[in-house]
């Protein structure tokens, strides 16, 4: 049986990135993680998760939540710097 760590390590991703892809979609863990395996496969999966990210940041902001703002930036910096 996988585990949900098995999981991200099989979908190319990140947990943080994962948990951004849940966080944006309303998606349980496991959910994020095959969704971002797809995406990092399709011809715009890596904008698509972008653009995610981005809206996560400034969701994060509008809440006033600079902290996770600031986590959430950094998740984006990673996720552009591994996947062009």
């Amino acid at each position: 049986m996988l585990s949900i760590e098995d999981c991200i390590a099989l979908c190319e991703l990140t947990e943080a990135e994962v948990d951004a892809i849940a966080e944006h979609e309303h998606l349980p863990e496991i959910i994020a993680a095959e969704l971002g395996a797809y995406l990092c496969h399709a011809p715009d999966g890596s904008a698509r998760i972008r653009a995610m990210i981005r809206d996560d940041i400034r969701q994060a902001l509008a809440e006033g939540d600079v902290e996770h703002a600031s986590k959430l930036v950094a998740v984006l910096r990673h996720f552009i710097e591994t996947h062009r």
